[in-house]
C-alpha cells in the first residue's frame, strides 16, 4: 500500500507547525514554573518570544527567587534587565546569596552593578569570604640612605555600597604602595623598620586608604622585607663627581685666562721691542747729524763705544743672548 505524496507534504507540515508552535508557546517552560509555584502565563511565556527575551533565563531565574523567598524580584524587571544588557541569573545568584549571609542588597542595587561592568555574584562572595592583595615589590629609602625592598598583603571585603563608582584594586595597591614609601621614608634608619615592620601596618592603616574605592581594607601584613642598595652612597659618589667635574671645569677656565694673559703680554713684549729696535734705528742717524751739526765729537762717540762694550760684556756674563746693538755693526 503506497502512501500518497500529499499525504506526506500534509504530516510534514503538521509536524512543522507543532515544532514552531512549541517554540513559541513552550508548554514545558510554563509546566516547570506551574509546578514551582511561580505563576506566568503562556500569554507572556509567546509574547517574551518577540520580545527578544529567552524565557528559559526569566523563568527558572524566578523560580530560584520565589524557592529563596525573593519577593521583590518581579518578571518585568528582569526582563528590563536583560533587555539593558544584564545578566539575569548572575543578579538572582547575587540576591540569594546576600539574603543567607544578611547583607543588605537590594534588586536595584544589585542591577546597577551589574549595568556598572562588575561580577555583582563575586562582591557578594568577597563580603562573605574576603580576598587577598599580594602587592608588587615596593621600593623606599629609609632616611640613612638604605634602599628596602617590601612585599605586604593587603585583605580587603567588597564594600557594596561603593561598587558603583568606587575605584578598584589597582587603586587599593597604588595607595597602600604610596604609604609604605611614606613610612619606610620618614624612619630615620632602616634598622628601626627591620625591627618593628607592624609600624609600617599601622601607618598605613591609620590613612584609610580604602576611601573612595570598592573595597574595605581589613588589614595589611607585611610579609617580606630585603635590603637593597645603598642609595645614599651612590648620591655622595655622584655629588662628589659632580663636584670634580666642577672643580676642573673652574680650574681649565682660569688656566685658559692665565694663557690668554700671557700671550697679551708677550705680545706687549713684543710689540715694546719693536719699539725700540726701531729707535735703535735711529741712533747712528742722529749721530751723524750730531757729528754734522758739531754738536759730538770724537771723544764724545768714544764714550760711547765704551759703554756699549761694557754693556755687551755684561749682558754676555750674564748669559743673556741679546743680540747687538745696530751701533756696533
Amino acid at each position: 500500500m503506497t502512501v500518497e505524496l500529499p499525504s506526506i507534504l500534509l504530516i510534514v507540515g503538521i509536524i512543522v507547525l507543532i515544532f514552531i508552535l512549541l517554540y513559541f508557546i513552550p508548554l514545558g517552560i510554563w509546566f516547570s514554573a506551574l509546578v514551582s509555584g511561580v505563576r506566568i502565563s503562556l500569554l507572556q511565556l509567546f509574547l517574551m518570544r518577540f520580545r527578544k527575551v529567552p524565557p528559559g533565563i526569566i523563568v527558572r531565574a524566578m523560580i530560584e527567587a520565589y524557592k529563596a523567598g525573593l519577593d521583590s524580584v518581579k518578571r518585568d524587571e528582569l526582563e528590563a534587565h536583560y533587555l539593558a544588557g544584564g545578566h539575569v541569573v548572575n543578579v538572582v545568584h547575587a540576591l540569594v546569596s546576600a539574603q543567607k549571609a544578611n547583607i543588605d542588597l537590594t534588586f536595584k542595587m544589585a542591577t546597577a552593578i551589574d549595568l556598572a561592568g562588575r561580577d555583582v555574584f563575586e562582591a557578594v562572595q568577597m563580603s562573605v569570604n574576603p580576598k587577598v592583595i599580594n602587592t608588587p615589590p615596593v621600593t623606599a629609602v629609609a632616611k640613612d640612605g638604605i634602599q628596602l625592598i617590601c612585599k605586604a598583603r593587603v585583605t580587603v571585603r567588597a564594600n557594596i555600597k561603593q561598587l558603583v563608582g568606587g575605584a578598584g584594586e589597582e587603586t587599593v595597591l597604588a595607595r597602600v604602595g604610596e604609604g609604605i614609601v611614606s613610612s619606610i621614608g620618614s624612619n630615620q634608619s632602616h634598622k628601626s623598620v627591620l625591627e618593628n615592620p607592624d609600624t609600617i601596618s599601622r601607618t598605613v592603616l591609620e590613612k584609610g586608604l580604602d576611601a573612595g574605592t570598592a573595597f574595605e581594607i581589613l588589614s595589611i601584613d607585611i610579609a617580606d622585607i630585603d635590603i637593597g642598595k645603598n642609595i645614599g652612597a651612590y648620591l655622595q659618589i655622584d655629588q662628589a663627581e659632580a663636584d670634580k667635574n666642577i672643580a676642573q671645569a673652574k680650574a681649565e677656565e682660569r688656566r685658559a685666562m692665565a694663557v690668554a694673559t700671557e700671550q697679551e703680554m708677550r705680545a706687549k713684549a713684543e710689540e715694546a721691542r719693536a719699539k725700540v729696535i726701531e729707535a735703535e734705528v735711529e741712533v747712528p742717524l742722529a749721530m751723524a747729524e750730531a757729528f754734522r751739526n758739531g754738536n759730538m765729537g770724537i771723544m764724545d762717540y768714544m764714550r760711547y763705544k765704551n759703554i756699549a762694550a761694557d754693556t755687551d760684556m755684561r749682558d754676555s756674563i750674564a748669559g743673556d743672548n741679546k743680540p747687538q746693538s745696530s751701533t756696533d755693526k
